[in-house]
């Protein structure tokens, strides 16, 4: 009976952190760009606070200058401000 016990409570810890890993890998980041250095943005949110974020391949920021407005999804640039956004790839 405790060894039944156990085991449950391992399955449920393992789903946990699986499912707690999932959401730490999907990054979401909007804001107006500050800083461009290489493959990577610094971010201004709509608080107030500066993120960096790496962004995969350095061919997807020669649209983007600060000041711009953009989602960064997974590595991947949305600029926003124009009517569709524009997925730069």
């Amino acid at each position: 009976m405790r060894t039944k016990k156990l085991i449950i409570l391992l399955m449920v810890a393992v789903f946990t952190l699986g499912v707690a890993g999932l959401s730490f890998s999907a990054q979401e980041i909007e804001g107006t760009v500050s800083k461009i250095e290489g493959n990577t943005l610094t971010i201004v949110d709509s608080m107030g606070k500066e993120k960096t974020v790496k962004v995969e391949g350095k061919e997807r920021l020669k649209e983007i200058k600060v000041g711009d407005k953009v989602l960064v999804k997974d590595g991947t640039v949305t600029k926003h401000g124009l009517e569709s956004p524009e997925r730069l790839k």
